[in-house]
């Protein structure tokens, strides 16, 4: 059976129709590897309230095991998404967006000034990567193999070691 996904884009220009949402496409694609069924997918503003609200809505109305969100975790004055997200995770899950770091560190040095992150909420996980489509699949890349059993392991259905570590 499928995981229920959301995607959220975050991104300004795509909120007013300006940009086409390249990142959300690529996720789109990496999550059906999954597999997992996009039931859920927006474009909002860089606005704290605004990301925070369809998450909310989204948890609420059709309790996603992931949402992936792309953009806002740059630099720029206007990237928001670690500041929105942080006080609605439950707990952080660091690993996560170090390997997704770590992976882009191997193609662009760029990549160490990504405030990517993931965390839980409730029973959902949720990941932050970076607004550009080719920081999307590298990112989902270094992570997707381990996803499952994350959120496999959040609806409490696996035992507590994955089938690979567990005696003959």
């Amino acid at each position: 059976m499928p995981f229920r996904a959301c995607i959220l884009t975050v991104s300004t220009k795509g909120a007013r129709g300006e940009r086409v949402d390249e990142s959300g496409e690529r996720i789109g694609e990496a999550l059906a590897r999954l597999p997992a069924e996009v039931v859920g997918r927006a474009v909002v503003s860089d606005e704290v309230d605004d990301i925070q609200r369809q998450l909310r809505d989204w948890i609420r109305a059709v309790d996603p095991e992931l949402i992936v969100l792309t953009g806002g975790t740059g630099l720029g004055p206007r990237d928001v998404t670690p500041q929105a997200l942080a006080p609605m995770f439950d707990y952080p899950v660091p690993g996560i967006a170090e390997a997704m770091r770590a992976a882009g560190l191997k193609k662009t040095p760029h990549a160490m000034l990504s405030r990517s992150l993931a965390g839980v909420i409730g029973r959902t996980l949720v990941l932050a990567l970076p607004g550009s489509p080719r920081g999307v699949v590298d990112s989902l890349d270094a992570v997707l193999e381990a996803i499952p059993h994350g959120l496999r392991t959040l609806r409490n259905q696996v035992s507590d070691a994955p089938a690979a570590h567990r005696p003959s």
